[in-house]
């Protein structure tokens, strides 16, 4: 589904039978579509009324597989495909037996979110109900209060606009502006017709802002907060030049991933800042890597050596009940990929980030390259 109200209140009503989601993107089609959708074993396809050709595309497929394949529409004839709308408006408004899901806990699935993967193909990272909780909160951290605007045009299907952005939303009780997708032209205008106080952005949003028309009221809107990945160093000054006094959070992290860091000051450039608490939570370091072998480099003991300060180093961190790695879908070889065995002592697990990171003098952290197979960006809309 593209991002519409029925997202958020299917997977909500999904969430209370005890159902895992799958969240697939609405732009991929056939065999990606078959891939993500199988991957996961998931025996029910939902889709949006505009997507129902990229649903009959695949459904000899999903016949075969005896899958169950929904419609938001009040009806259907095509053989294969029940609607949903007029099923939702006959269902019963009485609360649901607790037993439907009484065998979820907090380490249980909540979420498959997918990211690339080497062969082409997507690969499903798992994210638990207690991944999904603490990631919610990252929007009190950067101090969202109760009374700001949140603007959602990141597509549900990816982790920033769903986990940070949404579920954010839901735990602090604060108002959605959800669009169907980003529009650079419409940007601010939406800002400024419904008060926006909190953006998100994603890899090279906020240049695509910057290259914009110049106009007189650049500086006439309610944003006081913009929240996301990716943003250059030279783009983010051009973006506080132009836009006024926003205060910008840039974060560091992986769906997949068990760390990540917040740049809570706004220092231009830095992915993170390191804080003595989250230290007390997270066990990690940055180790000297061989880019010509794409691997960590050893002592002459077999142990990775950690790279001094203000020196380029890959990020890994301590996999244990507190920072767990749930990998990917029915995808072993790919989550053992990304599990680091033996790195300080003997006996001891790592997940590999993939990212080479350097932290400076003052505890600031900075994104320097990407290595291995992991690869996320948004492409650019009108």
């Amino acid at each position: 589904m593209g991002n519409e109200p029925h997202y958020v209140w299917i997977w909500l009503a999904l969430v209370k039978l005890g159902c895992t989601a799958s969240l697939l993107n609405n732009n991929i089609r056939s065999k990606s579509l078959l891939h993500c959708f199988s991957c996961c074993e998931a025996k029910v396809l939902v889709a949006g009324a505009d997507l129902q050709a990229a649903v009959e595309e695949v459904l000899p497929a999903l016949k075969q597989q005896g899958i169950r394949v929904f419609i938001l529409t009040e009806d259907c004839s095509v053989e294969g495909i029940e609607s949903l709308c007029d099923k939702i408006q006959q269902a019963s408004d009485q609360p649901l037996s607790p037993q439907l899901s009484a065998n979820i806990d907090i380490k249980s699935p909540a979420l498959y979110i997918f990211t690339s993967g080497t062969s082409g193909l997507p690969k499903a990272a798992i994210v638990s109900h207690e991944k999904l909780w603490m990631t919610s909160f990252v929007l009190s951290l950067v101090g969202v209060r109760s009374d700001d605007i949140i603007y959602i045009y990141l597509p549900l299907y990816h982790g920033g606009g769903f986990l940070m952005g949404l579920c954010g939303a839901i735990e602090k009780g604060i108002t959605v502006v959800l669009r169907r997708k980003f529009s650079a032209s419409q940007f601010w205008n939406d800002c400024r017709k419904y008060n926006v106080t909190i953006i998100q952005y994603i890899g090279e949003i906020m240049r695509y802002l910057c290259n914009t028309p110049k106009r007189d009221n650049d500086r006439d809107h309610k944003v006081r907060l913009a929240l996301g990945n990716g943003i250059r160093a030279d783009t983010w000054a051009e973006f506080l030049q132009r836009f006024g006094d926003i205060h910008i959070c840039e974060c560091y992290g992986s769906t997949e991933g068990n760390i990540g860091f917040i740049n809570y000051v706004g220092k231009i450039g830095a992915v993170g800042k390191e804080h003595f608490i989250h230290k007390m939570g997270y066990s990690y370091a940055l180790i000297r890597y061989d880019p010509e072998k794409e691997e960590p480099v050893k002592d002459s003991r077999g142990f990775c050596i950690r790279v001094p300060r203000g020196e380029t180093g890959l990020l890994v961190s301590k996999i244990g009940e507190r920072t767990p790695f749930s990998g990917y879908a029915k995808n072993e070889q790919q989550t053992e990929k990304k599990r680091l065995r033996n790195v300080f002592v003997k006996g001891d697990l790592y997940f590999n980030s993939g990212d080479l990171l350097k932290i400076d003098n003052e505890g600031f952290v900075f994104f320097q390259d990407r290595v291995g197979d992991t690869f996320r960006c948004i492409d650019k809309t009108t």
